[in-house]
């Protein structure tokens, strides 16, 4: 094992090589072969910042398996090489180095022969590479089919997918098996945030990218390979894999003139009334030329940012995310900046006075806004909320928005002028995370009955009990947690602020199912004291808030949930139409479209449903809410998840094994269909939903309007 100083990587240094992208001549005189830089916005943004950063914070360790970087000193005399690779790599630490600052639980990795030093690595589960696609290898010119048919071998292997090229030679070892090519060439603090700050410890054992998958790429090398990649592959494996493109084929175009493709027609993104792929209920309706009274251009805009967001900065890297078991820290702080965590934690209204809208992207910029804040409303959360989910993992979603978007709320809301203060502007800036810890071992849905209990002592409480099933738990900073106060029922309940660093708290992340990423957590508080001032409202009035809440948290799940009833419909259209059994495409076998049709009739009614629903919230008045909605919204909560349920199940089916497979073109429904529950369960379940839904509505029409029932 090789020890290496830390050094940071002046960009001004890097001399870009655009004639032959095959590497790059470094300040030191080494050659790294194989990889390329070129000056891109974002790249550049990204590896300066390593020029910057403190050699302490630059330091990681690093999980070692399978990115082939080989590195050729041209003379003896030439720098070490460190002073152009800003890491240093270590053996497994001691257990106890776990608990530093600054560093990553790391893995192993080996040198290879004395010359050529060839280095493995991978891109964990655990970690994103959200910053790496497209700025560490880039595009760099035009080939002829000839020039790339000349790149046919196991050392250069290059093939054409929809009209682009890509290396794929260091690549082969890798393929298939869904892990990420990447080099780790930018700051580790930028990549990781604290996504391992519960100090696990993840190895994977070093390996020769050689067997039987070299042979799959290989015998498409130097061919275009877009029919074979397109059957065993999604279109997102591009996005995800951008980063081993490395032209176009056709001819450059001339000095002065557009390329063709800034020149071409414009996509249905670009259309006010078409957007998106068009799949057949792929998407709401107004999005494929149907006309809507709910929506506006701000709406338009909202849904343009976030489809690119989504598409860029989420979709890519959700398989690997909910693999660790964590969303990395960093995306709290995007959907920070993006104005995001604002939009989701007002119930329907921007928070104006706990974040500085010229600090986000969707509300900065007044009148010219991409939603100006004035014009906000519970259709563009609504419009966040679906879109987001178009990830397809529960997981990511409740990892992001689940905490804060039913925790935060009930302290906007009813909160001490002082307690919003010190905890709301933290939240939203992405600095402090947030959860509703309301279930306990013995008290789901009956909450009424929950034994969590907070006795009074001296200024404040001392609360012991355990809480189970919450959502961010793991990481959070604060609980927003329902406990006992006064007597039994639900006239004793109140809410109370817990803090992590509170002593006598402790949380573990529960193994579940689905939505790994969602930091599920068994939550002890043992002897923990809590000021008087971190109570919610007044005391023992905790129920009224709590169902004040439940409205709002179950048209999160209803949202959620229809919109991934809608990713398995459009994946399972995509596929079909690509798969063909016995001669002929799925989706042209008669059962199969039966199976989409009633997949389909579900999803637009309950879509329509829940805008009629979220129209309502925005022109009724707020006490009236509380009174006429909770009926419909909890049968709409039940509509949804066995809509939800079902379309799983029939995607599943036309999939086959491959939903059965985690990874993969079967990855969304696969993990779908585990998620299942956990929308069909919390906040409350289908079956009290349903009994919930008409008891209410009866008691509102006997009372409100006098039907004789």
């Amino acid at each position: 094992m090789i020890s290496l100083p830390v050094q940071p990587l002046d960009l001004a240094k890097i001399k870009t090589s655009r004639s032959r992208p095959r590497g790059v001549q470094t300040h030191s005189g080494a050659t790294v072969e194989g990889q390329w830089f070129d000056r891109v916005a974002t790249g550049e943004r990204a590896l300066g910042q390593l020029g910057t950063s403190r050699p302490a914070q630059m330091a990681t360790r690093i999980h070692a398996r399978s990115l082939s970087l080989r590195i050729k000193r041209p003379s003896t005399n030439a720098p070490p090489f460190s002073s152009f690779f800003p890491f240093r790599f270590l053996s497994p630490p001691h257990p106890k180095e776990h608990k530093k600052p600054n560093f990553v639980p790391c893995s192993r990795f080996s040198f290879f022969s004395s010359h050529f030093h060839t280095l493995y690595f991978t891109s964990l589960s655990a970690l994103s590479t959200q910053h790496l696609p497209r700025f560490l290898f880039v595009m760099s010119g035009y080939f002829t089919e000839s020039q790339v048919a000349s790149h046919s071998s196991e050392n250069d292997c290059w093939v054409i997918v929809h009209g682009s090229v890509y290396d794929v030679s260091n690549f082969l070892g890798e393929h298939p098996g869904g892990k990420v090519f990447c080099v780790f060439l930018v700051s580790m603090e930028m990549l990781f945030g604290n996504v391992f700050a519960n100090d696990q410890v993840r190895e994977w054992d070093v390996k020769t990218p050689t067997g039987p998958s070299d042979k799959i790429l290989l015998k498409h090398a130097g061919t275009d390979a877009t029919k074979q990649f397109d059957a065993f592959h999604n279109a997102g494996v591009l996005e995800k894999y951008g980063a081993l493109c490395i032209g176009k084929v056709g001819e450059a175009p001339k000095e002065g003139t557009e390329d063709s493709a800034s020149a071409s027609a414009p996509t249905a993104e670009d259309d006010e009334f078409q957007f998106g792929d068009m799949v057949p209920f792929g998407d709401p309706s107004w999005y494929q030329q149907w006309g809507s009274p709910y929506y506006k251009e701000s709406h338009r805009r909202i849904r343009r940012y976030l489809r690119k967001f989504v598409d860029t900065d989420i979709m890519p890297f959700t398989h690997e995310w909910d693999e660790a078991k964590q969303v990395p820290m960093f995306l709290f702080k995007k959907c920070a900046e993006m104005g995001i965590l604002a939009a989701v934690a007002g119930n329907g209204h921007l928070p104006l006075e706990y974040f500085d809208v010229e600090e986000t992207t969707l509300f900065r910029g007044g009148d010219k806004a991409i939603v100006p804040p004035q014009e906000f409303d519970a259709f563009h959360a609504f419009i966040i909320f679906d879109e987001i989910s178009r990830c397809g993992s529960g997981g990511v979603l409740w990892g992001i928005l689940g905490g804060l978007g039913i925790g935060l709320p009930p302290i906007i809301k009813n909160g001490s002028e002082e307690l919003k203060r010190r905890i709301v502007p933290d939240v939203l800036a992405g600095r402090k995370t947030i959860c509703l810890a309301i279930t306990e071992p013995q008290a789901g849905s009956d909450v009424a009955n929950l034994t969590c209990v907070a006795n009074e002592s001296g200024e404040g409480f001392v609360v012991n009990g355990e809480k189970k099933w919450i959502t961010n738990g793991t990481f959070a900073d604060y609980f927003t947690a329902a406990v006992r106060t006064g007597g039994d029922g639900m006239g004793g309940v109140s809410l109370l602020v817990i803090e992590r660093g509170m002593p006598g708290v402790s949380t573990r992340q529960m193994k579940c199912s689905g939505v790994w990423s969602s930091g599920t957590a068994y939550i002890n508080f043992e002897d923990v004291k809590v000021p008087r001032a971190n109570i919610v409202g007044k005391e023992n009035r905790g129920f009224k808030y709590i169902m004040n809440n439940f409205n709002h948290e179950r048209m999160g799940i209803v949202i959620q949930a229809n919109r991934l009833a809608r990713v398995c419909l459009e994946e399972a259209i995509k596929y079909g139409s690509k798969r063909k059994t016995f001669g002929v495409k799925l989706v042209n076998h008669p059962v199969l479209r039966n199976k989409l049709a009633h997949m389909a009739r579900q999803i637009e009614a309950t879509h329509a449903w829940m805008e009629n629903v979220i129209y309502q919230t925005i022109i009724m008045p707020e006490d009236l809410q509380m009174i006429k909605l909770g009926g419909p919204i909890a049968l709409l909560k039940a509509q949804s998840t066995q809509t939800l349920e079902y379309c799983a199940r029939e995607a599943s089916q036309i999939f086959g094994g491959l939903a059965y497979t985690r990874g993969g073109q079967g990855e969304k429904v696969e993990r779908i269909y585990r998620e299942v529950r956990a929308y069909a369960i919390p906040g409350g379940s289908e079956e009290i939903m349903l009994d919930l839904g008409m008891r209410q509505s009866m008691k509102v029409a006997q009372t409100m309007y006098g039907a004789k029932l």
